[in-house]
C-alpha cells in the first residue's frame, strides 16, 4: 500500500501544463513506437465503430488522486520515500503526483532540499485533461521556465494527433524546443503520414512555430521537403503559407499557391500567385478589413499577356487579362445602412477561363453600386448609383444594361381599418449606358430620367373559410429623354397613365381524413382572379428596364405580364384554378400539394416590347426574326393549363411536377418532373427532366445569345452514394435529349480516413461560350485531385460547393 500525503510548494507554470496546452502545432518523428494502451487509446465498441472515421479515440483515464481544495497544495502517493538530514528526498515505487489538473506518474521522483526542481525517471507519464506527455526522464523547473523530458511521446485527445521527440525543453516562458520531432493524426500503429523535423521550435504568446528541415513522409516515404517551415500552433490567424492548389486538365497543369498575411486582428490580406501552362502566371489577391460599424473586401486578379489557352479560339492570346472588386458596407444609425461596391474585368470570359474553384464560372456581371436606406416605422427609403458590366463575349451594344446615376425609392403602407389599405410606392432613376445610340433599336437608343409613381388601395376581408381581395393601382410615369445623335421623330417627354385592377378571391374547404392508419386534414381550395389592364400605347416610351414574363402558375394570379415599369401590357382575364392539400395533422406538414389553372381571355394581349396597342406581332411566316411564339401567344382565347403537383411520398421520396398544357393545339408548352431520393444515411439521388417549347420565353427572339431555335429537352441525373462511413460515390450526367449530346458528365469518389482524405473526380462539359447556339459550343474535360492530411492541410482546389450545387441534398464530408 503507499503513502499518501499533501505538501504546498509554490506554483510555477510546469513543462507540461504550458505546452500541452497550445500543442496544436503542425510537426513532430521517430521509429520507436509505443503500444496503443499506453497512449490512452480506447478502440470503439463493435456497434460504434462502423459509424466512425477513427477505429478509436484518446481518452484520459482518471485521476489516480483526488483533487485538493488548494490549488497549490501537491498531492503525493508513493511505495517508498526516502528522506536526507538537508531535506531532499526520494521518492520510489509508483509515484503519483498532483497538482491541479495536472498528476505525474513516475518510477523515481528526486526532490532536493530547496524544491526547484523535480527529477522524474522510469515510465513517466504526465496528464492535464487536453493531453498526454510520456518520457524516460524529465527535469521540471518548479520556480523557472525552463525543463527538458527525453525520448518523448506525446498525445492531444480532442485534436486526436500523437506525436515524439527525443528531446523535449522548454527554453523561457512559453518557449520550447524540440528535437528530432514528428507528429501525425493517424491512429496508433497506422503511420500513413507524418511531419518529420529535427528541429522544432514553438512560441505560444505569438502562437506560431518554426520547423527545420522539414519533410512530409507517406508511409515512410520521404514525399515533400521544407528548409524551413512556420505554421500555427493555436486557432488564431498567423502569417504564413495556405494549402496550394493543384489541377490537372485537357488545359494543362494548373498549379495555386496562396500566402496569408495578418497584417492586424481586424485586417488581412492572402495573396496567390497561380501558375497555369496554358496562359502563364496570374496573381491573385484578396483584403479584407473590420471595424465596429463597417466592414469591406478588395480581390482582384492579375495576368500579363495571356498565352491564350489550349481550348476555344484563343483570342485573348498577348492581352492583359485582370479583374477587381470592392466592397464595402456599414451602418450610419439603426435604421440606415449603406453599401459601397466596384466590379469590373478585362473582358466577359475572364471567369469562364480562370475560375478560381472547381467549376466556378458563375459570375454574370459584376456590380457597381454605391447605395444608402432608410428603415422607418412608415416609411423605406432607397437612394443608390448601380450599373453593371455584363459578362460577355463578345457584347452587343444591346445587350449592355442600363446604369443607374441615380435611382431613388420612397415606399410606404397604411392600414385604415375594416381591412381597407393603401400603397405608396414611387421611384426616380436617371438611366444610362456607354453605346452608339445609332446602332441600337430606336425605343433603347434613348438615355435620361424616368418618374414612376404606383399608389395603389385595396380592400381584403378575410376568414378561416376564404377571402376576396379586390386591389387598384394607378400606374404613372413620365421621362425627360435624350437621343444623342440618333435621329427619331420620338418624343423627348413622354408620358403614361394607367390603371391596374384585380379581383382575387378564394374558398377553403377542410376535412378530415384517415390513409394507412395516418390522421391527415384534406382541403379543397378554388381560386378565382380577375384582372384587367386596358391597352394604352406605349410606343413612345423607352424601354430601360422591362422584360414579358413566361408564364406560370403566378402568372395565373398576376396583373403583371412584364417586370420593370417601362411596359404594362394589356389584359382582360379571369383565372380559374383548384388547389388541394393533404396535411399531416401530427406535424402539419404538407404531404400532398396538387394544383390546376387556367386564365380565359377576354381581349388580345397587343402590347409587347414596342408597346403598339394597334398592331399584333408579327407571324413568324412574315418575318423570321420573331419569336415564333408570339402571335399565338397574343391572341389563343385561353392560357394553357397549368397543373403542378409536390409530393412527399414518404420520409425518402419526394416528387414535383409542373405540366403546361395547351388543350387547344393539343400540345405541351413547357413540363418539368424531379424525383429525390434522400436516405438517413446521406444516400442521395436526383432524377429530373426538363421540356420547353421554342420560342416559350415571349421576350426572346432569333438573335439574342439566349434564343433557342429548338425545342429544349433535357435529363438530368445526380446522385452522391455513400458505400460506408469512408466511401462517397458521386455522379452527374445532363443530357441534352434535343441535340443528342452530354452538357456535363462527372464523376467521383472521396475517400474520408481518420487522418487523410482523398477527392478524385472526373468532368467533362460542354462551355456554350454564353449563348444558346450550339454552333460556337466546344467540350473541356478535366482529372481534379484533392488530398488532405488531417490537421496539416491538403493540396488540389475545393470543389465541395459545386458538388452541393449540382447534386442538390449532397453535403460532402468535410476534407
Amino acid at each position: 500500500m503507499g503513502k499518501r500525503f499533501s505538501r504546498t510548494l509554490p506554483v510555477a507554470h510546469t513543462l507540461m501544463g504550458s505546452l500541452l496546452a497550445g500543442a496544436s502545432f503542425s510537426a513532430v518523428a521517430q521509429d520507436q513506437t509505443l503500444p496503443a494502451e499506453a497512449l490512452d487509446w480506447q478502440a470503439w465498441e463493435q456497434g460504434e465503430a462502423s459509424q466512425q472515421l477513427c477505429r478509436g479515440r484518446y481518452v484520459m483515464p482518471g485521476y489516480r488522486l483526488p483533487a485538493e481544495q488548494d490549488p497549490e497544495t501537491l498531492s503525493v502517493e508513493t511505495q517508498e520515500a526516502d528522506y536526507a538530514s538537508d531535506g531532499e528526498a526520494l521518492l520510489r515505487g509508483d509515484v503519483v503526483l498532483r497538482r491541479a489538473n495536472t498528476e505525474l506518474e513516475a518510477d523515481r521522483i528526486f526532490l532536493p532540499a530547496n524544491r526547484e526542481q523535480v527529477d522524474a525517471e522510469g515510465n513517466l507519464a504526465l496528464r492535464d485533461g487536453q493531453a498526454l506527455l510520456r518520457g524516460d526522464s524529465a527535469t521540471l523547473m518548479l520556480n523557472e521556465d525552463r525543463g527538458t523530458i527525453n525520448n518523448s511521446h506525446y498525445v492531444l485527445y480532442e485534436a486526436h494527433m500523437r506525436g515524439q521527440a527525443n528531446q523535449l525543453e522548454q527554453t523561457g516562458e512559453s518557449q520550447y524546443r524540440l528535437h528530432d520531432a514528428s507528429f501525425t493524426a493517424c491512429d496508433p500503429g497506422a503511420n500513413t503520414w507524418q511531419l518529420v523535423s529535427s528541429d522544432i521550435r514553438l512560441d505560444q504568446a505569438k502562437g506560431f512555430g518554426t520547423a527545420r528541415h522539414a519533410r512530409l513522409e507517406v508511409k515512410d516515404v520521404p514525399i515533400f521537403y521544407w528548409p524551413w517551415l512556420r505554421f500555427p500552433i493555436d486557432d488564431n490567424r498567423h502569417t504564413g503559407l495556405l494549402a496550394p492548389a493543384i489541377g490537372f486538365s485537357s488545359d494543362g497543369f494548373d498549379y495555386a499557391q496562396p500566402f496569408y498575411w495578418n497584417i492586424a486582428p481586424n485586417h488581412d490580406a492572402t495573396i496567390t500567385p497561380r501558375w497555369m501552362t496554358d496562359r502563364g502566371l496570374l496573381l491573385n489577391g484578396e483584403y479584407r478589413y473590420l471595424f465596429s460599424e463597417s466592414a469591406g473586401t478588395v480581390e482582384g486578379g492579375y495576368l500579363s499577356s495571356d498565352d491564350g489557352g489550349t481550348s476555344g479560339d484563343n483570342r485573348f492570346a498577348g492581352q492583359d487579362r485582370w479583374y477587381i472588386d470592392a466592397q464595402h458596407a456599414g451602418r450610419i444609425n439603426n435604421r440606415s445602412n449603406y453599401r459601397l461596391r466596384y466590379g469590373a474585368a478585362s473582358d466577359g470570359r475572364y471567369f469562364d477561363d480562370f475560375g478560381g474553384q472547381f467549376g466556378d464560372s458563375d459570375r454574370v456581371s459584376m456590380e457597381r453600386l454605391a447605395q444608402v436606406d432608410y428603415q422607418g416605422e412608415r416609411w423605406q427609403l432607397d437612394a443608390r448609383a448601380q450599373g453593371f458590366q455584363r459578362l460577355e463575349d463578345p457584347l452587343n451594344d444591346t445587350d449592355k444594361p442600363f446604369y443607374r446615376l441615380p435611382s431613388l425609392t420612397a415606399n410606404s403602407n397604411w392600414q385604415l381599418g375594416s381591412g381597407i389599405y393603401s400603397e405608396w410606392r414611387s421611384n426616380v432613376t436617371y438611366f444610362w449606358r456607354d453605346v452608339d445610340e445609332r446602332r441600337v433599336p430606336e425605343q433603347e437608343a434613348a438615355t435620361g430620367s424616368r418618374l414612376h409613381l404606383t399608389p395603389a388601395v385595396g380592400w381584403r376581408a378575410e376568414n378561416s373559410w376564404g377571402y376576396v381581395e379586390p386591389r387598384t393601382e394607378l400606374w404613372h410615369t413620365t421621362y425627360d429623354l435624350d437621343y444623342g445623335e440618333r435621329e427619331t421623330d420620338r418624343g423627348t417627354t413622354p408620358s403614361r397613365s394607367i390603371a391596374v385592377t384585380s379581383v382575387d378571391s378564394g374558398l377553403v374547404f377542410e376535412r378530415e381524413l384517415e390513409l394507412g392508419s395516418r390522421d391527415y386534414r384534406q382541403t379543397l381550395e378554388p381560386r378565382l382572379n380577375y384582372a384587367y389592364v386596358p391597352r394604352t400605347n406605349q410606343t413612345q416610351l423607352p424601354d430601360f428596364d422591362s422584360r414579358e414574363r413566361a408564364f406560370s402558375w403566378d402568372q395565373l394570379w398576376s396583373p403583371h405580364r412584364f417586370s420593370g415599369a417601362d411596359r404594362v401590357g394589356d389584359l382582360n382575364r379571369v383565372s380559374l384554378g383548384v388547389q388541394s392539400r393533404l396535411i399531416e395533422d401530427s406535424s402539419g406538414r404538407d404531404r400532398l400539394t396538387f394544383g390546376v389553372g387556367q386564365s380565359v381571355y377576354f381581349a388580345e394581349r397587343r402590347i409587347d416590347s414596342e408597346g403598339d396597342p394597334d398592331t399584333l406581332p408579327a407571324r413568324p411566316e412574315e418575318d423570321p426574326n420573331v419569336n415564333p411564339q408570339r402571335y399565338y401567344q397574343a391572341t389563343r382565347d385561353r392560357s394553357p393549363l397549368v397543373t403542378r403537383l409536390d409530393w412527399q411520398i414518404n420520409d425518402r421520396w419526394s416528387t414535383g411536377y409542373e405540366w403546361l398544357y395547351d388543350d387547344h393545339r393539343e400540345q405541351t408548352e413547357r413540363s418539368s418532373v424531379d424525383v429525390n431520393y434522400r436516405h438517413p444515411a446521406g444516400h442521395v439521388v436526383n432524377l429530373g427532366y426538363r421540356w420547353e417549347i421554342e420560342g416559350f420565353d415571349p421576350d426572346s427572339v432569333p438573335g439574342d445569345d439566349g434564343f433557342r431555335n429548338y425545342n429544349r429537352e433535357e435529363w438530368d441525373l445526380s446522385f452522391a452514394w455513400k458505400a460506408n462511413t469512408r466511401i462517397d460515390l458521386i455522379g452527374r450526367y445532363l443530357h441534352d435529349q434535343t441535340n443528342d449530346r452530354a452538357l456535363e458528365q462527372m464523376a467521383g469518389v472521396q475517400w474520408n480516413d481518420c487522418c487523410y482524405g482523398v477527392q478524385l473526380v472526373w468532368r467533362e462539359w460542354v462551355d456554350d461560350n454564353d449563348t444558346a447556339r450550339i454552333e460556337d459550343d466546344f467540350n473541356d474535360r478535366g482529372l481534379f485531385l484533392r488530398f488532405v492530411f488531417r490537421g496539416l492541410g491538403g493540396v488540389g482546389q475545393q470543389a465541395d460547393s459545386y458538388f452541393e450545387r449540382t447534386i442538390p441534398g449532397y453535403r460532402p464530408t468535410p476534407l
